[in-house]
């Protein structure tokens, strides 16, 4: 019995593998080391949209736990590193794949996965299938953050 039960646990666990891969928005060929090099849009990233983007609770709300000299924001968090410098620190794909899905990066990290659609928990119907944040949107916030710097 354990023998058909490890069995029909790793066929599953397969098929899951197979779903998830097929469910990614930015397929795994388009990550390169710990970076996505490529744009999400054809339309370069507006620094200005991404600032909004990044402050806005109606939009990526980093502020929430990122804090970033200078912004006027009337609360910046602390839970995430300061961004203040992160355009001297990060290239602009590595800024990219942190925000589309940084559990690739660090599994269990806090930050929310801004695009990204597969293996989540907890969305409702509404939102099922839909990422947190627009590719244009992904593209405005690396524009902004990658201007960040000393």
């Amino acid at each position: 019995m354990r023998g058909v039960c490890c069995s029909a646990c790793f066929t599953l666990l397969m098929v899951a593998g197979c779903n998830d891969a097929q469910a990614r928005l930015v397929p795994r060929d388009r990550i390169v080391n710990d970076a996505i090099p490529a744009p999400l849009t054809s339309t370069p990233g507006d620094a200005e949209a991404g600032a909004n983007v990044f402050a806005s609770r109606g939009g990526g709300h980093c502020v929430l736990c990122h804090q970033v000299d200078g912004l006027d924001a009337p609360f910046q968090g602390n839970v995430g590193p300061v961004l203040t410098d992160v355009g001297s620190r990060l290239s602009p794909g590595q800024i990219r794949l942190r925000i589309v899905d940084y559990e690739l990066i660090r599994p269990g990290v806090l930050m929310p996965s801004y695009y990204r659609t597969h293996n989540l928990y907890q969305v409702s119907e509404a939102e099922a299938g839909r990422p947190v944040l627009p590719a244009q949107s992904v593209e405005d916030l690396v524009a902004y953050l990658s201007n960040l710097k000393d």
